[in-house]
């Protein structure tokens, strides 16, 4: 999955064309595609396509057409086209209101290149072939270019409901500020209800499956560590000992804690996202943490769950 920040890949080639056009207005050149070499000496090298594939970034030129790959796993397609109709209704709104007057007036031409060259001058921050996974790129994007970078649906729903949102969609007789408003009040009720029921789910599996299978464990392990000390054995054992007790004690407290934080009421739904952005979440990630280390403590024969070892290598 790409990242949350939305730029663009448009290749080596295409990128090379409007990077003139951005200096000069127009376009003299064009680079060659390359080879592919397969790494085999018994096999030719493959002409490489301009638009070959960057799978970091969420929006890309791929020859003949753009892809847009950031369509969330539960979700259709639907909101994301109608989203991606009004950018182009607004876009070619936009060119057609600059070109219009210029065609009357017989200099369309120069008029086209002038319209190229202020666009890539004023929104060529968006374009970038690397690797949008990279620490460097977020910082870069943010700090240098100014994109936005929402990483959670908390913080990219106000959006919606902004002012300039609201007034592109009903310029388009898309849809009306009412209408808008409602699709983002149940964005985030779906948003609060998804995070609240994962949340019940990791504190009713704590409390019901994890938690009463290390405590069983601590409980084996303290009469084993009792028969040894009779035997007078064993006393270098009790430092593991405390430290799995120490991680047991921990998932319990976490639990409660996650719990109450289950038991918050926020005044409004915009509210109630923000505070399981900032809360629930993060202390389901504390929850997991914990459940994770004593996966690799308690043996398989106790923990009533597949292990990660089980999913992803065992058939």
């Amino acid at each position: 999955a790409p990242p949350a920040i939305m730029s663009i890949f448009l290749g080596d080639q295409l990128t090379d064309v409007f990077e003139q056009i951005k200096a000069s207005g127009s376009a003299a050149s064009s680079k060659e595609s390359g080879l592919l070499s397969l790494g085999v000496d018994t096999l030719p090298d493959l002409p490489k396509h301009s638009g070959d594939r960057n799978r970091t970034s969420p929006i890309a030129f791929t020859g003949n057409k753009f892809e847009f790959r950031a369509v969330g796993s539960n979700q259709t397609i639907a909101w994301s086209e109608t989203m991606w109709c009004a950018i182009l209704a607004e876009s070619l709104d936009f060119i057609a209101t600059t070109l219009e007057p210029a065609g009357k007036n017989g200099g369309f031409d120069e008029a086209v290149r002038r319209l190229l060259k202020s666009i890539m001058i004023d929104h060529g921050r968006v374009v970038f072939n690397g690797d949008g996974y990279t620490d460097e790129w977020h910082v870069h994007a943010e700090k240098e270019r100014g994109l936005p970078n929402l990483r959670t649906t908390a913080d990219a729903l106000p959006y919606l409901a902004s002012g300039d949102a609201t007034e592109l969609f009903a310029d388009y007789g898309i849809l009306s500020p009412r209408e808008l408003h409602s699709r983002y009040e149940v964005l985030l009720e779906q948003y609060n209800m998804a995070v609240n029921v994962e949340a019940d789910l990791v504190l009713r599996m704590g409390r019901t499956i994890i938690y009463p299978a290390a405590a069983r464990y601590v409980g084996d392990l303290a009469q084993t560590a009792l028969a040894l000390k009779e035997l007078g054995l064993g006393s270098e054992d009790q430092s593991d000992f405390g430290k799995l007790v120490s991680k047991v004690s921990g998932l319990r407290k976490a639990l409660d804690e996650l719990a109450e934080l289950l038991a918050h009421e926020a005044p409004s739904a915009e509210d109630e996202s923000k505070y399981c952005r900032d809360k629930i979440l993060p202390h389901m990630l504390t929850v997991r943490a914990i459940a994770d280390e004593l996966e690799g403590l308690v043996p398989d024969d106790l923990w009533p769950l597949p292990t990660y070892q089980e999913m992803l290598f065992i058939k």
